[in-house]
């Protein structure tokens, strides 16, 4: 097992990864946007995504945003965002070493704390996030979309 940044060249892997993520997600605009939007998160220093890589193949996913923060004494802070097994692998520890990497990657960073939010809502779930290290009752997330999506 491997956990590492993506390069540009798995950017087929992970949108095929992602139908594991979403399962009825938007459709993707023209692959000259996915390409632009690919693009931005490579070059941004701040934008991490990492992949889990088992005998070569892309089985894992996700990202951490480091937010730079005029509170805390200056320390930034992570949001761990599209953290996704393949469904085939799920239940064997990539998904732990998966946000063990990730938050390691956040102390080192000198973030004061990591924020993930999750859209599935059952006790599996937040029992896999706590033993993490996630707490779900150290603040209250509140959500705000555009009214025309979703």
């Amino acid at each position: 097992m491997e956990i590492r940044e993506l390069n540009e060249s798995e950017l087929d892997q992970l949108l095929e990864l992602y139908k594991d993520l979403h399962e009825s997600d938007d459709p993707l605009p023209d692959e000259t946007i996915v390409q632009e939007v690919w693009g931005h998160i490579q070059n941004n220093k701040d934008f991490l995504c990492y992949g889990l890589f088992d005998k070569g193949k892309l089985i894992g996913s996700c990202c951490l945003i480091i937010v730079a923060n005029l509170t805390r004494g200056c320390r930034p802070y992570a949001v761990l965002e599209n953290v996704v097994v393949h469904r085939d692998r799920r239940g064997r520890g990539y998904g732990r070493s998966m946000l063990e990497h990730a938050l390691n990657t956040a102390w080192l960073k000198n973030c004061y704390k990591v924020m993930l939010l999750t859209g599935r809502l059952n006790e599996d779930t937040f029992k896999f996030y706590e033993s993490a290290g996630f707490d779900r009752h150290a603040k209250q997330a509140f959500i705000a979309k555009p009214s025309d999506t979703k």
